[in-house]
């Protein structure tokens, strides 16, 4: 196996997360919360996670007299991702092989 599983996308909110920011440009913070649905508490500690390991970028913007969070994936992020996505696809691959070399013999 060639790619390699990143560890900080290992945790399947996490892991979602990336999903939906390498689909959008950015995505609010409430938007990304009812997708991967979790508290708010618990979506607020993988993004930032995802932002100490360079991942995400987070910005602060004020809308309607609140102050609004939206996360975008970095360049850095993109990469990982598809990094991880690719070491995944790999790791499907060579089950179904196998699997496909167990059930024929």
């Amino acid at each position: 196996m060639s790619a390699v599983l990143d560890d900080v996308l290992n945790p399947p909110v996490r892991l979602q997360i990336a999903a939906i920011l390498a689909r959008a440009n950015e995505a609010e913070f409430a938007i990304i919360r009812d997708i991967v649905e979790v508290s708010d508490s618990v979506l607020s500690k993988h993004l930032s996670a995802l932002a100490e390991a360079g991942y995400v970028s987070i910005k602060k913007v004020p809308r309607d007299g609140r102050q609004r969070t939206w996360a975008a994936l970095t360049a850095e992020g993109r990469r990982a991702f598809r990094q991880h996505a690719r070491a995944l696809q790999e790791m499907i691959s060579a089950a179904d092989r196998k699997f496909s070399d167990i059930a024929t013999t």
